[in-house]
């Protein structure tokens, strides 16, 4: 019989401090009308002394307690970030020690598409028999590698984490997943660091980032529901990353699914990277919008470039 990996936890956290557009105004040549209209952004979330593991502990509580699950119970976690807190071990065999786990645990880089990366990976080792229970976090402290004297990516980023727990099951869950990526766009957006024991600071070029992101992912949107068999009209909800307000709606306008069937989190999150997709459902899932049952569309793009999507039946 086959086996379907199934979210049966979710949670998500954000640091304390927040930082309005109305703050970025006194220190960069912009406005909060100008930030909010091109980006869907009103305010963003920064630690203030919390590491990438903290924030991965805190979601990573929650999620497991709507599971009703202890971490003893957990057979493997796999972490999404872009922003570790050493460059080794894993941040993951941190959260780990610090859930009193005792299961494998690794870290996993795709940048914005690292959860769905990860999702997918957690999926395997659930269909194939080699675990149970997955914990998958997305975690970042992108306030740590930003220039906030560069308005075309300060004004962007957050810091969060979001967690999900997977669990075996006979008869619903994951339905489909694809993940992509394409090296020729480094330029395009990465971290100025030539060697990995350099500090570097984000840049992009957003107009090409824009392009492709609504392409790869409306393309990908589209053969999803083809080899499933179904419409935007089958669709409950699309829970994308949250990069971009314009991102996200012109890929809803491509595959015909209207925006309130879209939920969004950008306003009060901006992108927090690998993160942004599990603290959107988490938020929708606790206020009651996503109910089970639901089909749900997550996809996310990053630098690299790659990208991927998930069908899930909640």
């Amino acid at each position: 019989m086959k086996k379907f990996a199934r979210i049966v936890g979710t949670g998500s956290y954000l640091p304390p401090r927040i930082i309005t557009n109305s703050e970025l105004e006194k220190t960069l040549d912009t406005t909060d009308e100008w930030i909010t209209s091109r980006t869907g952004i009103k305010e963003r979330r920064v630690v203030n002394g919390e590491s990438t593991c903290d924030l991965a502990l805190e979601a990573s509580k929650r999620a497991l307690e709507m599971a009703e699950m202890s971490a003893s119970e957990i057979d493997l976690i796999i972490l999404a970030t872009t922003t570790p807190d050493k460059i080794f071990p894993a941040t993951a065999t941190m959260l780990q020690n610090q859930i009193g786990a005792t299961c494998p645990a690794f870290d996993l880089q795709a940048v914005c598409a690292g959860f769905v990366f990860a999702l997918t990976t957690a999926q395997q080792y659930i269909e194939n028999g080699a675990a149970n229970n997955v914990l998958v976090v997305g975690s970042e402290t992108y306030s740590r590698i930003i220039d906030w004297s560069d308005r075309s990516t300060a004004i962007l980023f957050g810091d969060g984490a979001g967690a999900v727990v997977l669990s075996s099951n006979n008869s619903t869950g994951i339905m489909y997943s694809k993940i992509l990526s394409d090296g020729r766009y480094l330029s395009s957006l990465h971290v100025n660091n030539n060697y990995i024991n350099e500090t570097g600071t984000i840049e992009m070029a957003g107009n090409e980032v824009y392009k492709i992101a609504v392409n790869r992912l409306s393309e990908l949107a589209e053969e999803t529901l083809k080899d499933c068999n179904m419409t935007s009209d089958d669709l409950t909800w699309m829970v994308p990353h949250q990069a971009n307000i314009r991102i996200i709606s012109a890929v809803a306008k491509r595959i015909k699914l209207p925006m309130s069937k879209v939920v969004l989190t950008i306003e009060k999150h901006g992108n927090t990277s690998a993160a942004s997709i599990p603290l959107a459902l988490d938020v929708a899932v606790r206020d009651g919008r996503i109910k089970k049952g639901d089909n749900l569309l997550f996809e996310g793009i990053g630098g690299g470039f790659s990208w991927g999507s998930v069908l899930v039946e909640y």
